[in-house]
């Protein structure tokens, strides 16, 4: 029989539920050294370390380029190229896009357990696919100032990029591109005004958050896009919760200006609503067994709850009673998870 590999974490608690249940008679000695030697700690975690290494190299290669681009020497040969037409930066860096995407889609079907280098060839290739789309826009532009455009061909683009090479994370710069043309099309039907129908940016957000929620559940119905459905999920609620969480603060005002002259105590209904939408999707995620629902519920019920006491408390509170509060309440929080975690950890 395969022996259980767990962390040591897990294998110091079950050690210590073992010898207890033999103390107490619960197992007799056989049994508990049957159980003792049916797990065996991991070793080294070599695929976070891949990860990790991975994301390294990816920025510190975005700061090769940056460090490159502002060296004098490059500074001086950019001005020589200054002249050079925008359709052939386009051109160009759609080639380098379509090369990369398709080695690292052949790389993904060649060595499918090389995730982290075949996501990072992809990477690279979304980049190039942005400069290509930014180019032709500036190739077009007529001054009008609608460049909301080049975020909806993103869209298209990307999306189709996604279903072709069958990448979440292509369709993830989908998705936020998806938003970044709601905001600017929303900002520029409105002459870059504040408000579109009344509502500032983190209330529009709130509608494009919970429609991206509700288009989640139909993904299902579709079948070249039903395997992105839980990756449209996590991304309509970080859309939601994070505009429910800047509603909390900031309310419906477009200007730091406008928000500074009212007390934040008289934004509270909006904080009430973020708090009881958080608990509702709570609730729908414990009872219909929704992890990501219950995950997002349970998170931005906390940060709200915190933001709320830092909010009204911080100026009227001395602040050794200030943070041996929050001390205290963290705490407090971190033994019911540690019980729930046990619970947990028992059943599976």
């Amino acid at each position: 029989m395969a022996k259980l590999n767990i962390d040591k974490q897990e294998s110091e608690f079950l050690d210590t539920t073992i010898r207890y249940w033999k103390t107490e008679g619960l197992i007799d000695p056989d049994t508990a050294e049957k159980l003792h030697s049916s797990y065996e700690v991991k070793g080294f975690d070599w695929k976070r370390l891949a990860q990790y290494s991975f994301w390294v190299a990816l920025a510190c290669g975005i700061i090769a380029i940056a460090s490159l681009i502002i060296d004098d020497v490059v500074i001086n040969w950019l001005k020589k190229l200054y002249d050079t037409p925008d359709i052939m930066i386009s051109l160009l860096s759609g080639v380098f896009a379509v090369a990369l995407l398709y080695e690292g889609s052949k790389r993904k079907r060649k060595y499918p357990e090389r995730v982290f280098s075949n996501e990072s060839i992809i990477f690279f290739g979304i980049l190039f696919t942005a400069s290509c789309i930014a180019y032709l826009g500036k190739t077009f532009d007529n001054g009008s100032g609608h460049f909301s455009i080049l975020f909806l061909l993103s869209v298209i683009v990307y999306a189709s990029l996604a279903i072709k090479f069958n990448s979440g994370l292509i369709w993830a710069f989908a998705l936020v591109s998806l938003g970044s043309w709601f905001g600017t099309e929303t900002g520029y039907q409105t002459d870059w005004s504040y408000y579109f129908l009344g509502m500032n940016y983190p209330l529009r957000f709130v509608f494009f958050g919970f429609l991206l929620v509700v288009c989640s559940f139909l993904m299902h119905k579709i079948k070249r896009i039903s395997e992105f459905r839980d990756l449209t999920y996590i991304i309509g609620l970080l859309y939601l919760f994070v505009s429910l969480w800047l509603l909390s603060i900031f309310g419906n005002f477009g200007t730091l200006e406008d928000w500074m002259l009212v007390k934040q105590i008289e934004l509270f209904y909006w904080g009430i609503i973020s708090v009881v939408i958080s608990i509702a999707f709570t609730i729908y995620g414990l009872r219909r067994k929704d992890f990501i629902a219950r995950e997002f519920g349970i998170t931005f019920l906390l940060i709200n709850l915190y933001s709320r006491y830092f909010e009204y408390l911080w100026n009227v509170t001395d602040k050794t009673i200030f943070f041996a509060i929050l001390a205290l309440s963290f705490w407090l929080i971190g033994r019911k998870a540690e019980k729930i975690w046990n619970v947990e950890f028992l059943k599976k």
